[in-house]
């Protein structure tokens, strides 16, 4: 288990850890617990929404991933998702798996997958998923390091 790069409160709140972060990767996993069930005991639609979700915005960064002089790591812009299609083939139960891997970037924008494996190692869900890299969100959000633009002109948003 690793360390987030960044403080993400829900995901703390949920229990997810991170396993593996690099070369437009990520992996995090979750021991599914009574507060994540649905009615049918098996984990909630949410919860591996979520699995999907935080798995592929981190593959998406994973490739601006630099080592910092005090050993933090930096992961470049920030990403916020624009659109998430979700396929579930079968109930999550054990320990959940989310594997989360970049497909292809652009200056602005990057296009991922993401699947979700249950305790057994079978496929449970799958996401596709397209990322926005920001540097802060409107209104005074979280800052984050702008992309290089060619003009040297602020980000978008």
């Amino acid at each position: 288990m690793i360390p987030f790069p960044v403080h993400i409160p829900f995901v703390e709140h949920l229990g997810l850890t991170l396993h593996a972060l690099g070369d437009g990767e990520a992996e995090l996993r979750l021991a599914v617990a009574e507060p994540h069930l649905n009615s049918w005991r098996v984990a909630h639609g949410g919860v591996v929404m979520t699995l999907l979700d935080v798995a592929m915005a981190h593959a998406a960064r994973s490739v601006n991933r630099r080592a910092q002089d005090d050993g933090a790591t930096d992961l470049g812009p920030g990403v916020v998702t624009v659109e998430m299609k979700t396929s579930f083939m079968r109930p999550g139960e054990g320990e959940l798996r989310a594997v989360g891997r970049l497909l292809h970037r652009s200056t602005t924008m990057a296009f991922c997958e993401g699947s979700v494996f249950g305790g057994d190692g079978k496929l449970c869900a799958h996401a596709t998923g397209t990322f926005k890299y920001l540097k802060a969100l409107p209104g005074g959000g979280r800052q984050v390091h702008a992309l290089n633009r060619r003009d040297g002109g602020p980000t978008p948003a």
